[in-house]
């Protein structure tokens, strides 16, 4: 294999010292980690720059530091989306085997912007789908398992009418594909030219926000997602059925969302849902499955490399990235 790092033992990564916008990340090298007993070491060759490492890099919602770091970032180095080649196994490590090709999910830990991450090996990831290039595997997880959980705590059921609100970028475009997976008549909400997209991913019904407004059209709908936080609640709630729920990937107007989720259950009718998101490793693999089958393809956008990092935020950060923006490693 390759040596990618420098002699001293080092390895590049993308480094945030202090919170802040795009340009506090530089390249830096730093020691490459070594795994204990139960951890496996991962080369990766390919991540992801999503809103998830831009919110915890800004820190621009302030109940974000309660994870990361009050002052300043606890975990330097961002990446929640891997995908690379397993280097290294600890002795007490039975279900990996070095050189196993592997994508998944962290944000404990973080690490998918450097070149090298230790996970312990019942964390959520697993062998990459035969076929797939570390670039087509990195953006599997991140939406989409903020999509699975919402579509779980909604308790979607077949033949249900659903809408997605922002059903290009990473999480609305891997809610409509989930969505159809679980049986569900989805109507899909995007800009014009994203409407032939979001059909071929499944929508059953898309509704160009620019020539019309959903929630003026009379349909009902079971579930409301909103992907991007640009609808809300009150807007929704004319079109939400008597026992509707309403979900924001976004805290809302004054944190609305929050305060919703926890006032509207206490009384019967329309609700708003704000769950935590989570992940295991049987949902990778759950995920991995549907790429198999070819009911779950994640969007792709563009691809920067490392040292491109800065401008990779920069683009997510203006909202319109369609699906997912991969990072490559050297």
């Amino acid at each position: 294999m390759k040596n990618d790092m420098s002699p001293n033992g080092n390895m590049k990564a993308a480094v945030h010292t202090r919170y802040g916008p795009p340009e506090v990340v530089s390249i830096r090298e730093v020691p490459k980690p070594d795994p204990k007993d139960n951890e496996v070491l991962i080369r990766v060759y390919a991540s992801t720059v999503n809103r998830t490492d831009s919110g915890f890099r800004s820190a621009e919602y302030f109940v974000s530091r309660f994870w990361s770091g009050l002052l300043r970032p606890k975990r330097q180095i961002l990446g929640c989306e891997f995908a690379g080649q397993v280097e290294a196994v600890g002795k007490a490590v039975k279900a990996v085997k070095v050189g196993e090709k592997v994508f998944g999910f962290n944000d404990k830990k973080w690490g998918g912007h450097g070149q090298y991450i230790t996970l312990d090996e019942n964390d959520p990831f697993t062998t990459i789908p035969e076929g797939l290039t570390y670039e087509e595997a990195a953006p599997i997880t991140e939406g989409a398992h903020y999509a699975l959980g919402h579509i779980r705590a909604a308790k979607v059921k077949s033949g249900q009418a659903v809408l997605v609100y922002g059903a290009t970028g990473a999480i609305g475009s891997a809610m409509v594909q989930l969505l159809k997976h679980f049986g569900t008549h989805v109507t899909a909400v995007c800009h014009t030219r994203h409407v032939p997209l979001v059909k071929s991913l499944g929508a059953d019904v898309v509704i160009d926000y620019t020539q019309q407004d959903y929630a003026r059209l009379g349909h009902m709908y079971s579930v409301v997602f909103d992907t991007v936080g640009k609808t809300s609640f009150g807007h929704c709630k004319p079109v939400l059925t008597e026992k509707g729920l309403y979900f924001s990937s976004e805290l809302g107007k004054n944190w609305e969302n929050v305060y919703l989720a926890l006032l509207t259950p206490l009384r019967k009718g329309k609700k708003v849902m704000f769950p935590i998101p989570t992940i295991s490793k049987a949902d990778v693999e759950f995920l991995k499955e549907l790429v198999e089958r070819k009911e779950f393809k994640p969007v792709f956008d563009r691809r920067y490399t490392l040292e491109q990092i800065v401008e990779a935020y920069r683009y997510v950060e203006t909202g319109q990235k369609t699906g997912n923006v991969v990072l490559t490693l050297p």
